[in-house]
This record gives structure tokens, sequence and C-alpha cells, in this order.
């Protein structure tokens, strides 16, 4: 204590470093793992792979450490100084922090309950449990001190004392020293002991050496025992200067000390060995050291003043209740602090490694299923292939056919078509008028009409017989693919709602683009007609040539007898010429 070294308490700060680390990858880990899940739970492509539960458990593991962690960062060691009044609990805290911080004197001092922490800042301060606001530290005899408190606060109240690290060595690792007022004062012990104990790691029993410890004391420590599994208890026997005035009986009365206190933690309370009792038990003079410590630190020698004789035994022993306290309070913090956390992360690690297994287990029972899947998909695949290979090909004879059929039929039905086409023709009304416009436009509705006409007959003639073709053919088609279809869109393969349509161009346009009309009139009723229609055309030749002979001989003969006012006239001729004439 004297010295700058490595205290042992720095073990519990690089433990509580250490494990926060820990719980700080921890926490990343389980994190990370919830948001796994999750999105495996989510996902519309994992099915059954995680489920909501697991997802649900998984976050729980993850506020459960979060608070854990919370609560490390806060965690410090305590150690609280129980006692009756005027035992000298302030003093000897005043006396490990080298100066007079608490209130300390004759009498009942303390008041309330005092936490002493340290600080990074270099003022001193103190703050309420009703107030965080930061208050002198020369407030605090106000405020704790009996004589001066206000009799309406409770004694069950906290007040914070936050003393700058650089003056005390103590406070620099994360030790809290907690003061409290006489266990004599009050009957409000369970309240204390829920409030103020239950997280502190070592108890100090100040003791008054020149009486012994009296069924006060044991009763609150009873009570400690019975929350506490098996507390840490040190022992103080303050004021054992007194023993200087009878150094006939010192030794008598420390043995007689000795097993009243070795009883006390052995046989009544059983927390602690016989073999290691002793080394909870200690004889000091915190006055003593106290005021050798004000001393020094004002540069006075330390045994100056109206320090006792065996002062400096006094001394060594309460140095060696430092360093004891420092050694023991420091491995029971590790402990008492981490342990319990630490199996308890444990056991979230292993919630949460039981559900990843799960999930992996899960995941991997998935995958055989889906390659097994896919293995099957595949030759499924495979043989839908080659049987679309021949539905394809047997659907492009069918077509063949199809094309085949409605040719021949489409042909048959146009041939007859175009044997009546003299019909059409003839059926066509409009108003002919032989001038090169007006032919244009007559040839093109003759065009049109005949067109309309012919697309009309062939769809009478044709396009029952074809949609019903086609549209067998379709349902041919349709029941060879609803076989290969999955079972869910068998249901929905279904013909077609519009009916097979047809059109038929015939482009008579373009057919008869190179069309020349003629439109000379040849006169169809004249001698050589007529006769070629009468005899026939071999006959008629025959014909025609003795009746030219005739009138040849029957023209000389007239011209012979020269009648010159009678002409006599062929009355077929006559009428041949009449009629021309009409035709023309």
């Amino acid at each position: 204590m004297e010295q700058d070294g490595v205290s042992p308490l720095q073990h519990f700060v690089v433990a509580k470093k250490t494990i926060s680390a820990l719980f700080h990858q921890l926490l990343e880990f389980v994190k990370e793992g919830s948001d796994f899940v999750e999105d495996t739970w989510r996902s519309e492509d994992l099915d059954n792979v995680a489920e909501e539960d697991q997802c649900l458990q998984i976050q729980t593991c993850f506020r459960k450490l979060t608070v854990i962690k919370d609560v490390l960062d806060r965690r410090h060691m305590k150690v609280a100084f129980f006692g009756r009044t005027s035992n000298g609990k302030s003093t000897i805290i005043n006396a490990m922090l080298r100066e007079r911080v608490l209130p300390s004197g004759i009498g009942h001092t303390t008041n309330c309950f005092l936490s002493v922490e340290g600080t990074d800042g270099e003022q001193a301060y103190l703050t309420t449990e009703d107030s965080e606001e930061r208050k002198g530290i020369e407030t605090v005899n106000h405020l704790a001190h009996a004589l001066h408190m206000n009799r309406n606060q409770d004694s069950g109240c906290l007040v914070r004392v936050f003393w700058p690290k650089t003056k005390c060595v103590l406070l620099r690792d994360d030790l809290v020293l907690m003061d409290s007022p006489g266990i004599d004062v009050t009957s409000e012990l369970d309240s204390w002991i829920d409030k103020f104990c239950l997280d502190a790691d070592v108890f100090v029993l100040v003791a008054n050496s020149e009486s012994t410890i009296m069924n006060t004391e044991k009763h609150f420590f009873h009570k400690v025992n019975e929350r506490i599994s098996k507390p840490n208890i040190f022992i103080l026997n303050n004021r054992w200067d007194a023993s200087v005035l009878e150094p006939e009986y010192l030794e008598d009365v420390r043995k007689q000390h000795m097993d009243r206190c070795v009883s006390f933690l052995v046989d009544e309370l059983k927390v602690v060995d016989l073999n290691k009792a002793p080394d909870r038990i200690f004889f000091v003079s915190a006055k003593e050291v106290l005021s050798a410590r004000i001393h020094r630190a004002q540069g006075m020698p330390e045994t100056g003043g109206a320090l006792a004789e065996g002062f400096q035994e006094r001394l060594m022993e309460f140095q060696s209740f430092e360093r004891t306290f420092e050694e023991f309070i420091s491995q029971s913090a590790v402990k008492t602090k981490f342990e319990q956390h630490t199996i308890r992360a444990w056991q979230i690690i292993e919630s949460v490694k039981a559900i990843m297994d799960a999930i992996n287990i899960s995941s991997a029972e998935k995958k055989v299923f889906s390659l097994e899947d896919r293995e099957a998909l595949m030759d499924r695949l495979e043989f839908v292939r080659n049987q679309l290979n021949f539905i394809t090909e047997d659907i492009k004879d069918k077509i063949k056919v199809v094309s085949d059929e409605v040719a021949a039929k489409v042909s048959s039905a146009l041939e007859e078509e175009m044997r009546c086409l003299s019909v059409l023709v003839d059926e066509f009304c409009s108003e002919f008028i032989p001038a090169p416009n007006a032919l244009a436009l007559y040839k093109t509705k003759l065009v049109s009409y005949v067109e309309e006409r012919m697309v009309k007959n062939l769809e009478l003639r044709c396009s029952s017989s074809i949609n019903g073709c086609v549209l067998s053919s379709q349902r041919d088609i349709m029941d060879t693919l609803r076989p290969l279809l999955p079972p869910a869109a068998r249901a929905q393969l279904h013909l077609p709602s519009r009916r097979f349509t047809m059109t038929y161009d015939l482009n008579l346009t373009s057919l008869g683009a190179d069309f020349t009309e003629d439109i000379d009139f040849h006169f169809s009723l004249g001698l050589t007609s007529l006769v070629n229609r009468f005899l026939g055309p071999a006959n008629a030749k025959q014909a025609l040539s003795l009746l030219e002979q005739k009138l040849k001989r029957k023209k000389q003969a007239e011209a012979a007898r020269a009648v010159p006012h009678v002409r006599l006239r062929n009355p077929l001729h006559t009428s041949l010429q009449k009629l021309e004439g009409q035709v023309c």
C-alpha cells in the first residue's frame, strides 16, 4: 500500500476488461446469428429451415447477453463496513483513504450510508439518491453527520462520495467502500441487507476490542448469512491501542478475542474453515493509522504526536489487513462478479448453439431432399425434353397433314368457284362507260365484287370443316402435352376461348394485272356465222363456196337480160343487212 507497485486489485480490472471484451464478441456473434435466423425464417425459399420460435429464442438470448454486458460494465468491487455505533467504521475508511473524508468522532456520527468511489477528475464531490447534482465534499458532514443531519432523513438513504483516484491508490481499481450507520440504532436490518449488501464482495465487521463482539453484530451477520451463501467476512478489532494500558493482559485478551471471532466465523456462520479463519481477523487502531498517514502526507514523522507504545506493530497489522484485503477481495470479486455471469453466458451460448445446430440439421436435411428433388427433376426434365421432341415431330406431321387437307379443300372449292366465274360476272351490275378513266374504275369494282363473292362462297364451303379439323388437332396436341405438365398446371390447360379464324386472300387484282380487255363489237348474226352455227365449220365452208358461185352466175344472168329498172334482192340478205344495221 505504501508503494506504487501493481495492486492485487488490478487482477479484477484486467479480468473485467477481458470478460467485457469476450461479451462484446459474444454479442456480435449472437447478433449476427439472430439476423441470420430471422432472415432464414422470413425467406420464402428456405421454408421450414428456421422457425419463428427459434428466431424469438435467439433474440431473447441477445437481450440477456446485452443486460449482462451492461451489468458487467457497471461492476466494481464493493466492501461494506458494518458494526456498532462508534466502533470506528468511518475512521478505518478514512485511514485507508489517507485523509479525513467521512465524518467521524465520538458518539453516533454516521447516520446514513456513504459510498466512496474513485473519479478521474481532480475535484471531489458527492451526489444523493434523489439528485445527480454535484455538491462540494464539505457538505458531507451536513448530509451524513448525525449531529447535523435532518432528523426526517431516512437512515437507509445513500450518499455517494467521489474521491479523486490520484489521492488514493485503492480507488484506481474499481473499488467502492461502503460506510454504514451503527447496526444497533435501527430495526431496518432486512431492508439494509436487500439494498446495500447483496452485491457486496467483502464485509468488514468493525468490533470494539475494548469489549467484544456483541449479539447485535452477530444478529446482523446471521441475517446476511441467510441472504448470501457464505459471505466473505473480515473482522477488525479496532482501538487495539487501548491494550497498552494493560500490557500484562495483552496476549490473553488478544487470544480471547481471537477465539471468539474464530468461533463466530467457523462455528456460528460456517463461512470459513478453521485453519483459514485467523487470516480474517486483525487487531488495529484506525485512529493511529489515520493520524500517522496524515502526518506523513504533511511531511511530519509518522510517530509524532500522542501515539501509544506498540504503534509500529499495529500499523503493520493494519497494512497486513490492507494487503490481505486487496488480494482476497480481488479474487473474491472476480468469482462473485463474473463467475455467475460467465456461467449464464455459457448457458446462453449453449442455447444459441442448440438453435444453430437445429437449423444446421434442418438445412442439411433440406439439402438432401433438395438434391433428391433436383435429381428427380433432372430426370423428369430429360424425359419431358425427349417427349417434347417426339411431340414436336408428331405435331409437325399433323400440321402438314392438316395443311394438305386444307389446301386440297380450298383448291377444290376454288376450282368450282372458277367454273362459276362467268355467273359472278353476269351478276355484276354497274353502269358501263367506255371512256378510259371510267373503264379503270369499272374494272376495279368488278374485281372487288367478284373477289368478295368468291371469298364468301369459300367461307361457306370450307371454314366450318377447316375449323373442326383445327380444333380436333388442338385437342389432340393438348391431350398429348397434359401428362407432361405439373398437376397444378394441368387444370389450367384448356382450349383457347377465341375460335380459329381463317382469311382468304385471292388477290384478284394482282392476278388480273396483265388482263387486257377487248371491247370491240363482233357481229355474230351474219350469214357466215349463221351457216357456221347450223352446218358446222366443215360443211359451212363448202356451202358458202357453192352459194358464192351460184350468186355470181345469177348476177351474170341478170346482167345479160339487161333489165335496167328492176333489181331483185335476196330476202335473206336483206334481212341480214337490216339485222346488222340494227346491231350496229
